[in-house]
């Protein structure tokens, strides 16, 4: 029935080498939920003084990465130049289309004191008319996307348009994500007009339809209705969705495409970049780096992928 549960995603360890994150998508009973085909929740990770993230670059293609942090820093590399620190509240969202490599690490400045990271990365895959758009990285400031207070609950909308709000961030497919922080508690309903909608529980607790869901826990709704969530005091969630992709989504490593010989192109393309060199190849080295990390299975893949 509209707006009723559909199921309940319970979260997989990944390992990323420096440290773990928990994986809800894709999983076996649910592969996307709207444009969303990936969601990790980092942390929270403490490291120690000159310990921290170093994700080497890494290829994409026809989909793009939105990283949203609570705590801590990334520095973010990839083709189009961008060079930028990624911080709290920030929307960082990088569209691969038809081609971008990347890479991600822990500040230096942080990573000599020691820090703490936490917060989420998600996949939303591009409709089959943008697949193979030029790639680009577009960063909106937290102070830029609108908030609002909903029943004693502080929302900031993301992406889309939602709770009478219009976030800044262009998409070029109806999707709806939002942070929901919660002090003392409180309830808000979800939007109706959203076709796949989840709710997923960074910390604390959420209650819907008489069940109670803890950390880590993705809640998948019918379509239809407008489910009600009461949130625990100090709570984090996570709300995603939009409509229902233009058909079927294959994944493999970092590649996301409308069909697999498309991946076979995009492992094709990462292998003669490797062996170019860079140099007018289909991948470029984003700014000041010099590693990569090589194709799973590859004579070279002795390190785990990127995310």
């Amino acid at each position: 029935m509209a707006g009723e549960i559909k199921r309940v995603l319970e979260p997989k360890e990944k390992s990323l080498g420096q440290f773990s994150v928990r994986r809800v998508l894709p999983s076996s009973k649910q592969k996307m939920v709207g444009p969303f085909i990936f969601f990790d929740h980092m942390g929270p990770a403490d490291f120690d003084p000159g310990k921290g993230i170093e994700v080497r670059p890494h290829p994409h293609v026809c989909l793009a990465t939105v990283t949203y942090l609570f705590e801590g820093a990334m520095m973010h590399r990839d083709t189009v130049g961008t060079e930028i620190e990624i911080k709290p509240g920030a929307v960082n969202w990088m569209t691969a289309g038809k081609g971008i490599s990347h890479s991600e690490r822990s500040p230096d400045a942080l990573k000599a004191q020691g820090h703490r990271l936490h917060g989420i990365q998600t996949w939303v895959a591009l409709p089959k008319t943008h697949e193979e758009c030029e790639p680009r990285f577009d960063r909106h400031p937290a102070e830029t996307l609108p908030e609002s207070n909903i029943n004693g609950l502080q929302l900031r909308l993301i992406a889309g348009e939602a709770f009478d709000m219009t976030s800044p961030v262009e998409f070029p497919h109806p999707i709806f994500y939002a942070a929901v922080e919660s002090e003392t508690g409180g309830s808000l309903t979800l939007p109706e007009t959203v076709e796949e909608r989840c709710a997923y529980v960074v910390n604390g607790s959420l209650e819907t339809q008489g069940q109670t869901f803890q950390e880590g826990q993705m809640v998948i709704f019918e379509t239809g209705g407008a489910p009600e969530l009461l949130i625990a005091p100090e709570s984090k969630i996570m709300l995603a969705g939009g409509a229902a992709m233009d058909g079927r989504r294959w994944i493999e490593w970092n590649f996301v495409a409308s069909s697999p010989e498309r991946i076979e192109q995009a492992k094709s393309e990462w292998r003669a970049s490797i062996a170019g060199r860079w140099e007018n190849t289909p991948f470029a080295m984003p700014p000041n780096e010099h590693e990569y990390i090589p194709l799973p299975g590859d004579p070279e893949a002795d390190a785990p992928a990127g995310s």
